[in-house]
């Protein structure tokens, strides 16, 4: 006969079997540092430190992969909601759009936004399967900054050349950098900044003109 387990032991039992894929989502998040990538963890790990037997991984992930793929997916939504508030403020401030969102993505880069820096780093260095889920979300990312562009655009009464072209030169310019800022001393942000800002700036008037010329060109 086998004896009871405590009522305290029984209750532990109980919420680790009712442990969620967030729950597992998070245990890795914060597992992952200015050095580790969620590529680098392993399934042993993340259980432990959920604070379950690895077995009990897969009533929610097939594998490491799958969590690493979810997990991408969750730091596209958040860092759209997080650069798209801070447009839509800029917007109705009229204030600089460019430099605001430049300058938010720095701050919440800066802020230990782990979620953030998973974009950053498994973009780089992570296996095939999450190079193309981070480029999944970039894509997204860039649809939704395209129709940004596009209405802003039109606000100036301006048309831009190929947007779809500027919203990825943008987005991928963006991450390029901010990849590479994560090593580098936070004294420099403010430089760093201050040439990104300008950089999409330059884009953005180059698109502009473009389409001006073009359209100078299509005039009987």
């Amino acid at each position: 006969m086998t004896d009871a387990l405590p009522p305290d032991t029984e209750a532990a039992h109980a919420r680790k079997a009712a442990i969620s894929r967030d729950d597992l989502l998070a245990a890795a998040l914060r597992l992952i540092g200015p050095h580790r990538s969620v590529s680098t963890l392993s399934l042993r790990e993340v259980a432990r430190e959920a604070g379950i037997a690895p077995n009990s991984f897969y009533r929610q992930f097939r594998d490491m992969d799958e969590l690493a793929v979810a997990l991408i997916a969750l730091a596209g939504q958040s860092l759209r909601r997080i650069v798209g508030a801070a447009r839509h403020r800029a917007d109705q401030s009229n204030r600089g759009i460019v430099r605001g969102s430049v300058q938010t993505f720095f701050e919440q880069m800066r802020a230990d936004d782990r979620l953030l820096h998973v974009l950053l780093r498994e973009g780089t260095v992570g296996s095939d399967a999450f190079k193309h889920a981070v480029d999944r979300e970039l894509t997204t990312f860039e649809d939704e900054l395209r129709h940004d562009l596009v209405r802003l655009a039109a606000k100036d009464g301006v048309l831009l050349h190929e947007p779809a072209l500027v919203a990825r030169a943008i987005t991928r310019l963006v991450f390029a950098m901010g990849a590479s800022a994560l090593d580098s001393p936070h004294e420099r942000d403010a430089e760093l900044i201050d040439q990104l800002a300008t950089m999409v700036t330059m884009i953005l008037s180059g698109a502009r003109l473009m389409e001006t010329r073009r359209r100078g060109r299509a005039t009987p």
